[in-house]
């Protein structure tokens, strides 16, 4: 794998972001970097491209879509040719666009785009993990609050005897998505690391019951 392009490119992604991206409180520019770094370790793991996985990991939510808006699930498909434009703008000098493309386009959760190389898988887990663990559940408290939801249902905030709704109900989101991404991790290193990211939201959700009764 050759890190060595960083030092030159990040500058440059850096830029973009800060010139053209409009961040929401989960999807700020400490997503994007904490993606990269995330990505950084599993592709190191799994032996994947990172000349693919570097400039689709910084670029990844470079178009951001509001989670109303109807075009919210080609979300990944106008930042990956958002991206694809940018790079060939900067003369990128490695090629493989389409793979970068193909990368981005699959991370999604709600794209639905399966995932078809092991760069892609790389990123998918890698942004997915991101939504896992303590930041993970911070970022969906942070953006709860920006939806103005109500944190839980006090008649059932566990979701025990009705569908989850994270429409109005932010804890909810713990429910109709978080958990359930440990069972969608692509790569080996992801699965661990999601295992235990997963474990710790368990454990707040114990804690939360201990306290509100």
């Amino acid at each position: 794998m050759n890190s060595t392009i960083d030092p030159t490119w990040q500058p440059v992604f850096l830029q973009l972001l800060f010139d053209h991206t409009v961040f929401d409180a989960a999807h700020d520019l400490e997503h994007i970097r904490r993606v990269v770094t995330n990505a950084r370790r599993l592709a190191t793991a799994e032996g994947a491209d990172w000349q693919v996985v570097m400039p689709a990991a910084w670029l990844h939510d470079c178009v951001i879509v509001p989670k109303s808006s109807p075009d919210r699930k080609r979300a990944s498909q106008l930042a990956a040719a958002q991206a694809v434009a940018w790079l060939e703008e900067k003369a990128w000098p490695f090629g493989k666009l389409q793979e970068i493309a193909h990368a981005i386009e699959g991370h999604s959760f709600s794209a639905g785009i399966e995932p078809r190389t092991l760069e892609a898988k790389v990123l998918q887990d890698a942004d997915r993990l991101d939504a896992l663990g303590a930041v993970g559940l911070a970022r969906t408290l942070m953006l709860g609050t920006e939806m103005k939801r109500e944190f839980y249902n006090v008649a059932d905030p566990f979701c025990q005897n009705r569908e989850a709704d994270d429409s109005i109900y932010t804890l909810d989101h713990l429910y109709c998505k978080l958990l359930k991404l440990e069972g969608t991790m692509q790569t080996l290193s992801g699965r661990k690391e999601a295992k235990r990211r997963t474990e710790f939201l368990r454990e707040f959700l114990q804690q939360l019951g201990s306290e509100i009764g």
